[in-house]
């Protein structure tokens, strides 16, 4: 089809950035960074290569992702631990701060509630920014690997995509069966996960990580959190994902306490305050 006769006043048109984020209560960095300064670890849990496990970070407390071994991406889902309903919320985080998510940034919930359910206290890879292919790293783009996917392009049954891997770990937590924990299963923060979208074709793309062994990701636990995190079947996400044929890894996950006097001033947010009348 013939493009219009304005076709490229149409497209000059400047763009209006959808969610100004200049209103939002910007977590205080300064307090979180004294914080960080007292941490002292309360547990761990190692996080076997093509499989998941769950931990648990209560209000006030940080937890952080450790690469260990070899670079190795991660698939993570956030819960609020005394309400499931209330779980990380992906898109509307990518929304607020983009595509890419870092430092001074926050992981925002579901409706209703709407509030940040942790706030990144440090990255480091916050270095890479943006290459030349217009990649980052920590998206919140992905939807996570999963194996209805998988077989509608090849046909294939496998196990360990993230989503069945994040399914097994939440419902050996919960005591439940896989059928009643995969509801629960949602849209993830791809940690160390190095992506972007052609600029061509606009499909989503995967790089080799830049994570090495020592690189951390950690977070401040904005309200009582049950997390999940999945050692993505892809490795480093530099050829294929969904099969057992690249390198993994197992990655880390810290728990650390602060000194509670250092967070004097900070109080869990609030739900968010839309009275949910919906015009009725």
């Amino acid at each position: 089809m013939n493009p219009p006769a304005d076709a490229t006043a149409r497209r000059a048109i400047a763009p209006v950035i959808c969610y100004p984020v200049a209103t939002l209560p910007a977590p205080d960095m300064a307090l979180l960074d004294a914080a960080r300064a007292t941490l002292i670890k309360t547990g761990e849990v190692l996080v076997p290569p093509r499989d998941a496990a769950t931990f648990t970070v209560p209000a006030g407390h940080f937890f952080r992702i450790t690469s260990v071994e070899g670079s190795q991406v991660g698939d993570l889902n956030l819960w609020n631990a005394d309400d499931l309903s209330e779980r990380f919320y992906s898109g509307k985080t990518r929304a607020l701060h983009g595509t890419h998510i870092t430092r001074g940034q926050h992981m925002w919930s579901s409706f209703p509630a709407l509030r940040p359910m942790a706030t990144i206290t440090h990255d480091s890879l916050e270095w890479y920014g943006k290459d030349e292919f217009g990649g980052s790293v920590h998206d919140v783009i992905g939807t996570r690997c999963d194996p209805y996917t998988h077989n509608l392009l090849s046909g294939d049954q496998y196990h360990h995509c993230c989503h069945s891997n994040l399914t097994r770990a939440l419902a050996d937590h919960l005591g439940i069966p896989h059928a009643q924990a995969e509801p629960h299963i949602h849209d993830v923060l791809n940690v160390f996960m190095c992506t972007g979208f052609t600029r061509d074709t606009g499909q989503y793309f995967m790089k080799a990580s830049p994570v090495r062994p020592g690189d951390t990701l950690e977070f401040f636990a904005e309200i009582n959190l049950l997390g999940a995190l999945s050692a993505c079947p892809g490795g480093d996400c530099s050829t294929v994902h969904s099969s057992d044929h690249a390198q993994c890894h197992p990655l880390l996950v810290e728990t650390f306490k602060p000194d509670a006097a250092t967070l004097e001033n900070w109080s869990p947010p609030p739900v968010n305050g839309y009275n949910r009348r919906h015009g009725g």
